[in-house]
């Protein structure tokens, strides 16, 4: 006997909200009831099953039902989110770090992940998303242009953390460095070695280069120093672009004596363009980098930058991951930053 169409166009437009609404409860525990979450009571699961079954609602979850974990394994979804302006960007290497961090704190604790570029929209891409693998908790890794729609995520109930800045309106949970002290430090440390003609290196794309500016600029006028326009040099987070903004700062002809660099990677592309132009780093311009990778141990002059932890940062965000998971609401958390310092500066 075929369906009548009114039937089929009931069962086409039944969405999570749907099921949720009637239930009353939040769209994250239908997505968890149908896929077998082990954070949903039990009278809770059958009136959400039950609601599901009588809609003829055809779930993701029962279509994987035998691959889905063990319960309470707490499978997690790492989201690599890219700049909704340099979607192209390349993965930057502390970001690869992150990751790293990230696999080694699920590996202590028996745990597995998955990896995803496909960045949620809405509710319902934030369940497609989980659902794509059996996740029931993710962590996002950038807020890029995602804040607003993260807060609302965060107020609906559904389980994430983010990697990032700390903002006054946030209602989610978010581990990040304390990138506003990091900026005033290494601007204050070359204050401290005479230079008093310092560039920033670095675009706004994101909120934590922002707030990198954002500390640049309060250690120059804590020094009564006025920002020179000229002296803010916008760069993507690739080195060559880098390289380009320091070859045309100088061919303009325009003097500059340090550059604080919003992260290694660009350091490491401004050192290339000094050294083009024959000025010596560090006697001529000093140079400061962030994010500590691995390789700004081993440029040529080795590069002052200040450190973030990623193993640190991993096994906070999973441990915050994991309180989320269990129906708690993990706080957020400020990282320090450690100024390293090396030939790059000279002291």
């Amino acid at each position: 006997m075929t369906q009548p169409d009114d039937a089929k166009q009931r069962q086409r437009k039944l969405r999570l909200e749907d099921i949720a609404k009637q239930a009353g409860v939040s769209i994250s525990t239908v997505s968890r009831a149908l896929n077998g979450g082990a954070r949903v009571n039990a009278d809770t699961r059958q009136l959400i099953l039950g609601l599901a079954e009588n809609a003829r609602y055809n779930t993701p979850g029962r279509r994987r039902s035998r691959a889905m974990p063990r319960p309470g394994a707490a499978p997690l979804k790492v989201v690599m989110a890219p700049s909704n302006e340099l979607p192209t960007e390349p993965i930057n290497p502390f970001s690869l770090g992150l990751l790293g961090g990230i696999a080694k704190a699920m590996r202590e604790r028996g745990l597995d992940f998955s990896v995803s570029h496909s960045v949620p929209a809405d509710a319902r891409s934030f369940n497609e998303l989980l659902e794509s693998n059996g996740s029931e908790v993710m962590i996002v890794l950038g807020q890029q242009q995602l804040h607003p729609m993260l807060n609302q995520l965060a107020r609906d109930g559904f389980p994430f953390v983010v990697w990032g800045a700390e903002l006054e309106d946030q209602s989610y949970c978010c581990v990040g460095s304390d990138n506003l002290r990091g900026g005033q430090r290494a601007t204050e440390h070359l204050l401290r070695l005479g230079r008093r003609r310092i560039a920033f290196l670095g675009g706004l794309q994101t909120m934590e280069l922002s707030q990198r500016h954002q500390g640049y600029l309060a250690a120059l006028e804590r020094a009564s120093l006025k920002p020179i326009p000229d002296l803010h040099l916008r760069s993507s987070l690739r080195p060559d672009v880098a390289a380009e903004a320091v070859d045309t700062l100088l061919q303009r002809g325009t003097a500059l004596d340090g550059i604080v660099a919003a992260s290694d990677m660009l350091a490491i592309g401004a050192m290339r363009s000094l050294a083009k132009h024959g000025l010596r780093v560090p006697d001529d311009v000093a140079v400061v980098g962030y994010d500590d990778i691995e390789i700004s141990a081993y440029t040529h002059p080795s590069l002052t930058t200040l450190r973030q932890d990623p193993v640190k940062a991993g096994r906070l965000l999973v441990a915050k991951a994991l309180l989320a998971h269990e129906g708690k609401k993990p706080h957020s958390e400020r990282l320090p930053v450690e100024l390293i310092v090396r030939e790059s500066c000279g002291a």
